[in-house]
């Protein structure tokens, strides 16, 4: 390969990341545009240094396949949990796209790097404003969707009957949730009490039982609160 292909591959590849970028750069998000940049420069790197050492006997392929591999763990690094919402996952799903920008522009295909681009950035402009009328619509489960839940309270032996009174006013003031079972152990601690209550729905409660166990949490002498979902069943 000669130094004016790789050259020109190179800078593809470093011109349509930096479209990319720019438009994430706009939105403020955490990989902007020296990122996405850098992303997709970096994997048309590694495809053109596989043409280069092994010339048309060669199989960037392979090296395509630990780019995959490789952005997964950078993806992964920008995708946050913060309760029970996940951001950053379409940030990381654009450095994926960005790394197969450079790879199609670093094997040669630069009209099918252009029209990747071209959609990357297309779903951001145009999906994003569809993406935020539909979030404002609330989504209704089927009434025949029966959830079941595991609330689980480690506290102080001491305050075990407060608590239990407690957990029975949150939930018997509420329609929506019913409880099932409400048992108490000591796991072996007499000192400590772990209640558990059985707790099922109708449809998915999520938000409401983490509502609960927030309000659990701050009270005295309460070591952990925690829940899980035990249990789905649909009526057809």
């Amino acid at each position: 390969m000669s130094v004016f292909d790789f050259t020109l591959r190179l800078a593809l590849a470093h011109v349509l990341g930096a479209i990319i970028g720019i438009e994430r750069q706009w939105r403020q998000k955490s990989a902007g545009l020296r990122t996405n940049t850098l992303v997709s420069t970096g994997a048309a790197a590694f495809i053109l240094l596989s043409l280069s050492l092994t010339g048309s006997s060669g199989d960037p392929s392979r090296v395509a396949s630990q780019i995959v591999t490789g952005i997964g763990f950078l993806g992964a690094g920008v995708i946050m949990k913060d309760g029970m919402s996940v951001q950053g996952l379409n940030t990381a799903a654009t450095i994926w796209c960005s790394a197969a920008v450079g790879s199609l522009a670093g094997v040669g295909l630069p009209i099918q790097a252009i029209v990747l681009t071209a959609a990357v950035v297309l779903t951001h402009l145009l999906l994003r404003p569809l993406g935020n009328r539909l979030s404002k619509f609330t989504f209704t489960p089927s009434e025949d969707t029966q959830t079941e839940y595991l609330f689980t309270i480690k506290c102080k032996q001491e305050v075990e009957n407060h608590i239990r009174v407690l957990l029975m006013q949150y939930l018997g003031n509420d329609d929506r949730l019913l409880l099932r079972s409400l048992t108490s152990s000591d796991n072996g601690d007499p000192s400590n009490a772990i209640i558990a209550a059985e707790i099922k729905t109708l449809s998915p409660q999520e938000v409401l039982i983490e509502k609960v166990a927030s309000r659990l949490t701050i009270e005295r002498d309460v070591t952990k609160v925690s829940w899980e979902v035990t249990g789905q069943q649909t009526d057809v």
